[in-house]
């Protein structure tokens, strides 16, 4: 298992070997101990998720308040999704920035995002099966969104699916109602890159 850091502080590409054969493939898919040794603490799993999506289904961009924040370590088993990170830290130098990965049945990576970023993925084949494991429940009350088509962030959708159909973004009312990113900074809705460092950083001293 190799883990190497993204654009944005606090994300994480993870390459996961796979074994094959004719019978078919195995794959470790997460490694408590590799995980930890990278990002300086234990991921505490709390909650497991799994979504299917169609070609064009546009989820997120996602965050929850910090604390207690949700980090996630996400991978897709089935289809393609391109997979983007956003930093929604106020504060951090590298604000409004996003990243992305390709997360597909091909090459079996995976992303982890620390709390306090902003979340999202496409889907780029239909049927696309993602995996995610998460820090910290679901709790709609501290759950927000951030527009993923914000001219602001300028995130580079892909246009065009895996097999290379014209790809039309299916949003969610909620995601399609979500505020810009100028607009949920004025609201103080984005968690604070200082208190988030400082969250992330009492959990390392308890790992």
């Amino acid at each position: 298992m190799g883990v190497e850091p993204l654009a944005v502080a606090g994300a994480f590409v993870v390459e996961n070997p796979t074994f094959g054969d004719a019978r078919g493939r195995f794959q470790e898919w997460f490694r408590g101990a590799d995980l930890a040794a990278a990002i300086g603490h234990r991921f505490d799993l709390h909650q497991a998720n799994v979504s299917v999506s169609a070609a064009g289904v546009l989820r997120g961009v996602h965050f929850a308040d910090v604390p207690p924040g949700q980090a996630k370590y996400v991978t897709c088993v089935a289809g393609a999704v391109l997979d983007v990170v956003v930093d929604l830290r106020v504060g951090s130098p590298t604000f409004g920035r996003w990243d992305s990965v390709l997360l597909d049945d091909v090459g079996h990576r995976a992303v982890y995002l620390s709390e306090g970023l902003g979340h999202a993925f496409l889907s780029l084949a239909d049927g696309s099966t993602v995996v995610y494991l998460c820090s910290a429940p679901y709790a709609p009350t501290g759950e927000h969104g951030v527009h993923p088509l914000d001219p602001d962030l300028a995130i580079d959708w892909p246009t065009t699916g895996r097999d290379g159909s014209p790809l039309v973004p299916v949003l969610s009312d909620k995601d399609r109602d979500a505020p810009s990113l100028a607009d949920a900074l004025a609201a103080g809705l984005l968690p604070r890159a200082d208190e988030v460092a400082a969250y992330v950083a009492e959990r390392s001293a308890r790992s």
